[in-house]
């Protein structure tokens, strides 16, 4: 089922959008009216992937949070565009070039085994001692990733070497995530 409806997808797009935008104006995003639209108020994890022509520009967000999900996701738009440590900060020129997709994420659940993995459905958070590394769903199917990739690429992003899935089971949960992007539903320039 799914968590948001079409409006909700598009008002946070577009939150996210105006937020980004805010970092060059100092403009303030309107909260929208959660009477109307109780999910934005829901407490839920969400990451901001932003791409320019197709390559990863920016990707940030928050496993679970204390926040209602429209401010996480402004908040996770505005890290994405300039606290991702593998990018410089988003510049003016690129806001136009920026496409935005947005993950809502369920409540993460233990896995009790690698067979437990559905690629294309499951986000995969590994957690070891003095490791963590998240890999959102869609991440194995952009990147054409089999699940053993998948399980390599999770380590490896955790600093940990590829293959160290294959001598334990890791400590990894899975969550499943509410995937759209500006690109999808055909909103980019609709709300400039």
């Amino acid at each position: 089922m799914a968590i948001t409806n079409l409006e909700e997808r598009k008002i946070l797009l577009s939150a996210a959008r105006k937020s980004i935008q805010s970092i060059f104006t100092g403009e303030e995003i309107q909260t929208p009216d959660y009477e109307k639209y109780p999910v934005l108020k829901k407490h839920l994890g969400a990451f901001v992937t932003l791409t320019i022509n197709k390559r990863l520009r920016g990707c940030i967000g928050y496993i679970t949070s204390d926040k209602p999900l429209f401010e996480t996701v402004c908040d996770a738009a505005i890290s994405a565009a300039i606290n991702d440590p593998r990018f410089p900060p988003l510049s003016g020129n690129e806001l136009d070039l920026i496409d935005i997709e947005i993950s809502i994420l369920s409540e993460p659940f233990p896995m009790n085994s690698y067979d437990d993995i559905i690629v294309g459905k499951h986000g995969l958070i590994l957690e070891e001692p003095g490791r963590r590394a998240l890999l959102l769903p869609q991440v194995p199917i952009e990147h054409n990733l089999n699940k053993e990739q998948f399980l390599s690429a999770l380590c490896e992003k955790a600093g940990l070497y590829g293959d160290c899935w294959k001598q334990k089971q890791l400590k990894i949960s899975l969550f499943t995530a509410e995937v759209f992007s500006e690109k999808e539903l055909g909103v980019k320039n609709e709300y400039n």
